[in-house]
């Protein structure tokens, strides 16, 4: 049996524990909070994020890194992607040097403008052959709920990706694998702000010509980043590409979404952040996002204009504007 290690206990790291235990694997949770692990271990549920799910005793909590990653097989990383590197830092002297390491994560690193997957290698220096990344329409709610979902495991190492691709296949989880680590990663990193736009489309009133709109043309952005950095263009068609956008943008599910809705009806970043426990990756990734752009020569209009929301140097209604305003141009890029 696989001996799965599960760091996070937020509702991502939670539906994918289950994922790993409908699937045949042994899960140990790790949880930043001591009490929320102990209501798990009594309870068999989550109730901070997944309260209606009951969890099989199989999945087991401890706020010990250690114990978590005792003997693991599989140690998958599901924690804010801004708070990796510390946590990873501190975790790594306790995990297997044997263990592979699975990124759950959809963000890109603030000041270094790295993927998750480079800070997984800065930190533990496990290289291409023990790192891989789980990306696509990933709703956790659904999941939890044991909807059927599809996902891509991307590793360099096909073997790899093979490998991690048999842990997780669940009867109502089916994972694909993918060669190209890089397109996954800025796939679910780039759709979080994508969706933080589409939210401020509704937020101000604007029905599905503007949704649609914003979709495609964020999906152009990310590929035209993906292209710089050498990722396969198919990707982004794929799940872990269009798959996500679409389900990110358009879910109410969608943290992401859900904020930039709030943006877009008039509500502060702090005042939306302080209602909810969740974190949207969105709002921090795309200052980090549009730090690597700018780094490849890469126009990310979308992407720039939400960073200007973000920072209270646009209101809503101004981004609308300015994006509407910028200089006809050929829809396909360099044309």
């Amino acid at each position: 049996m696989t001996r799965a290690a599960v760091f996070g206990a937020g509702s991502w790291g939670t539906a994918f524990a289950l994922v790993l235990a409908d699937a045949g694997a042994d899960v140990v949770m790790w949880g930043r909070r001591p009490e929320l692990c102990d209501t798990i271990n009594s309870t068999h549920t989550n109730p901070d994020y997944l309260p209606d799910v009951a969890l099989p005793p199989v999945i087991r909590a401890t706020h010990d890194p250690g114990e978590a990653a005792d003997r693991a097989d599989l140690v998958v990383l599901a924690v804010p992607s801004q708070a990796l590197r510390v946590n990873l830092a501190e975790w790594s002297p306790a995990l297997p040097s044997t263990s592979v390491l699975v990124s759950l994560m959809k963000g890109v690193e603030l000041g270094t403008a790295k993927r998750m997957s480079e800070v997984i290698d800065d930190v533990t220096g496990a290289g291409p052959g023990r790192i891989a990344v789980v990306s696509g329409p990933n709703l956790a709610g659904e999941i939890a709920q044991r909807q059927p979902a599809a996902s891509v495991v991307a590793a360099a190492d096909e073997d790899l990706a093979r490998r991690i691709q048999r842990t997780c296949h669940s009867p109502h989880f089916r994972p694909y694998t993918n060669h190209d680590l890089v397109g996954a990663e800025l796939g679910g990193a780039v759709k979080n702000v994508i969706a933080l736009a589409v939210g401020i489309a509704a937020g101000l009133g604007f029905g599905d010509n503007a949704r649609a709109s914003v979709i495609t043309r964020g999906l152009a952005e990310t590929a035209r980043l993906g292209a710089a950095l050498g990722a396969d263009a198919y990707t982004f068609s794929g799940l872990a590409g269009l798959g996500d956008l679409v389900a990110t943008c358009m879910s109410p599910l969608s943290r992401n979404r859900t904020f930039g809705e709030k943006l877009g009806q008039g509500h502060s970043v702090a005042e939306i952040a302080a209602g909810s426990r969740q974190v949207a990756e969105g709002v921090k990734s795309c200052v980090s996002i549009l730090d690597l752009a700018g780094r490849q020569g890469v126009d990310m209009p979308i992407v720039e204009h939400v960073t200007g929301v973000v920072r209270g140097e646009l209101t809503p209604a101004e981004m609308l504007g300015s994006l509407l305003s910028r200089s006809a141009k050929p829809e396909r890029h360099g044309h």
